[in-house]
């Protein structure tokens, strides 16, 4: 679950998770504010959340600052948990673990671990 201070980098960041992942796999977006501008909105969130939990947890993916916060609201150990990792490479890891049936702490590990991807030798 990617949230974001936008809408549409959160929506094109999650249409590229599920194009690599899969489409089958549950990715749900949250950017912006309830108006549509730029900011974070936890009832937007709580929203994807609902859209995406399937019962075996949610990794939720923020992008910066007051997403933090927002999306730290929301979290409950062992059902929704927040991955500290790059927007992009952590969304992907995580949809491409989730869609290879891994579990929450499986999900969130892959996601971690993006921190780590070089893109230089």
């Amino acid at each position: 679950m990617l949230v974001s201070h936008s809408a549409g980098l959160a929506a094109e960041a999650a249409a590229l998770a599920r194009g690599i992942a899969g489409c089958e796999v549950p990715v749900a977006a949250a950017g912006g504010d309830a108006d549509g501008g730029l900011g974070t909105s936890v009832d937007l969130i709580e929203a994807a959340v609902a859209a995406v939990d399937q019962g075996d947890g949610v990794v939720l993916v923020p992008d910066l600052g007051s997403s933090v916060l927002t999306a730290r609201l929301l979290e409950e150990p062992g059902r929704i948990v927040l991955a500290d990792v790059p927007f992009v490479e952590g969304a992907i890891a995580a949809a491409v673990t989730a869609g290879g049936g891994g579990s929450l702490e499986q999900v969130l590990a892959a996601a971690e671990e993006a921190r780590g991807f070089r893109k230089s030798g």
